[in-house]
Parts: C-alpha cells; sequence; structure tokens
C-alpha cells in the first residue's frame, strides 16, 4: 500500500552543491544550493532565492563556479548553507578553504573540492528564482580520476541531501550498467 504525502520535494539524490562567486569588489563568497541538477548536455539550473549575496554577485559578474560538496568537506560545505555572507561577508576565512580564480570565468575555484563546474549565467529569474547557467569547463583534481582518465564518484565521493530528514548521504556501491543490463528485457 503507498502513502501519499502531498506536493513535497522527496526527490533522491538531491547532490550538495557549493556555488561560489566573487562580489564586485571582488570578495570571494560561496553558498550551500541542494536545489541543483542538470538540465542540459553544457547548462545547469540552480534554484537560488534573489536575497542570497551569492545571487547578487553572480548576476554583477555574469559568471560563477558549483563544486560538488564531499563526505571530507561536510562541516565547511554545511557551514556555508548555515551562514549568509549579507551577514558574514568573511564566511570563507572560517572553512579553511583555499580559493584560486578560474581561468574560465570570473568565479573562485575552491581546492578543497575536487570538482568544479565553472559557469556563464545564462538566465536568471527572480520570480521563479531559477538560475540557468551555462558549463564552459569541468575541472577535477588527479585525485577523483580513476583508471580511465574519467571522474569516479566512488574517489570524489560526494555527499547528498536528504530534505525529508535533513541529513546528508553518501552515494552507494555499483549496482548495475548502464544501457547494458537492460538487454535481458530484449
Amino acid at each position: 500500500m503507498r502513502k501519499n504525502f502531498g506536493a513535497k520535494p522527496v526527490f533522491f539524490p538531491m547532490p550538495v552543491l557549493i556555488v561560489g562567486t566573487y562580489g564586485e569588489d571582488g570578495t570571494p563568497d560561496a553558498m550551500n544550493a541542494a536545489w541543483g541538477c542538470l538540465c542540459a548536455p553544457n547548462q545547469l539550473s540552480l534554484f537560488l532565492s534573489a536575497g542570497h549575496r551569492t545571487v547578487k554577485n553572480l548576476l554583477a559578474k555574469g559568471a560563477f563556479t558549483v563544486s560538488m560538496a564531499t563526505a571530507k568537506e561536510l562541516v565547511p560545505a554545511d557551514y556555508v548553507g548555515m551562514v549568509s555572507a549579507n551577514d558574514v561577508p568573511d564566511k570563507l576565512e572560517k572553512t579553511g578553504w583555499h580559493l584560486h580564480k578560474s581561468e574560465f570565468v570570473d568565479a573562485p575555484v575552491i581546492e578543497e573540492l575536487p570538482l568544479t563546474l565553472e559557469c556563464r549565467l545564462v538566465r536568471y529569474d527572480p520570480e521563479t528564482t531559477q538560475l540557468v547557467g551555462e558549463i564552459v569547463n569541468v575541472s577535477a583534481e588527479e585525485s577523483v580520476l580513476g583508471e580511465k582518465g574519467q571522474v569516479d564518484p566512488a574517489l570524489l565521493d560526494p555527499i547528498c541531501y536528504d530534505s525529508e530528514n535533513s541529513q546528508y548521504l553518501r552515494l552507494g556501491e555499483v549496482v548495475g550498467n548502464a544501457f547494458r543490463d537492460g538487454g535481458a528485457l530484449k
């Protein structure tokens, strides 16, 4: 028997994304955003309310980075979601993260987060809070690359947000092979 919950944001997995920007004065900022996904092969979509300093920054600069939070960096990743740069402009100092400017967009790359999507702003709708960005580069630390030179999720160890229980989860083990296992039904 099924139980109905009505319209709720129950969606798994929901990656924990860290959005990095620079302010007009060059001050770096980052926020935790769980409301995001790919919406095209070279685009991502985030839902960020207009009151965030991050939104003000990316509208001014037309650029931002999106990094996947990892289990190792859970504490600072959670912190940047708890504290607003509107109230604590230098909040990144407490994280211990090291930053460098992206080679492709005017936004920071967080060195401790090994996978970063470097994006150009396509559009932002303050009414729906939907932001669309064009991915112009993906950079990854060699430490998260597998034998074939591709990003290996097991080595990356990204965390996901469980909105039902307000918890962070790790991704699990490999359970099958895409575009192959279903062939048993052909």
